[in-house]
């Protein structure tokens, strides 16, 4: 499903993140890639999203050689198949709930009564029914993610990634972002996590647990 090959990704001012990384992801599989701040493992993230390009090295995700895209084929490409779930959650606070989740089917050209499927669909899953139409800035910190959760699944995309996705909650609510990843896996989404946080660490659906230190897998 997803490779990367001999990548190594450095940023202006001579910053080099990755240093000739190579990992394969396999259809269904969820792995939690474990560091620290600083590691690495966002850059991976970022590049298997197309979200930037390698220094060094080739990235392919189903088929696709995301490295080698213009700009806007990896915009497109991202849209159809990957959901994305950030720390800060990246959601435009002054819509509602209802339009967050709709945004990213806006290029799509659905028509209504699709649209209005997904939406219901993504709204039950994460209970957010009853706040459909309340601006993302009035909820809670758990509220809010899982509407990014809910944003993420609107395209039905056949890889999550997720970010540090629990840093910003409680235990509590950290706990139910795992159920909600246990739900993707059985729909049999590539899920791959970033985090540095135990609680991914020794969980029964977690299929690999990659070390990243400095750049380079550890």
């Amino acid at each position: 499903m997803i490779e990367l090959k001999n990548v190594s990704k450095e940023y202006e001012g001579g910053v080099k993140a990755l240093n000739r990384v190579s990992l394969k992801f396999t259809e269904g599989e969820v792995v939690v890639l474990k560091g620290m701040s600083g590691s690495g493992k966002s850059s991976i993230l970022s590049l298997i999203a197309g979200l930037c390009k390698p220094t060094e090295g080739e990235v392919v995700v189903d088929g696709k050689h995301i490295s080698k895209l213009a700009d806007h084929f990896a915009t497109s490409f991202r849209r159809e198949n990957i959901g994305m779930i950030f720390q800060k959650y990246n959601l435009i606070v002054d819509l509602s709930v209802q339009e967050n989740i709709l945004l990213p089917l806006v290029p799509l050209n659905l028509k209504n009564d699709e649209l209005e499927k997904r939406l219901n669909r993504e709204l039950e899953r994460s209970n957010l029914v009853s706040k459909k139409d309340i601006q993302v800035k009035k909820l809670s910190g758990g509220e809010q993610q899982r509407c990014a959760i809910a944003r993420a699944n609107s395209n039905n995309p056949k890889i999550i990634l997720a970010d540090e996705p629990t840093a910003n909650l409680d235990e509590k609510l950290s706990l139910e972002f795992i159920a909600s990843l246990c739900e993707m896996k059985r729909e049999n989404r590539t899920i791959i996590i970033a985090t540095h946080d135990p609680l991914f660490f020794d969980l029964d659906f977690v299929d690999r647990i990659v070390e990243v230190g400095y750049g380079k897998i550890v």
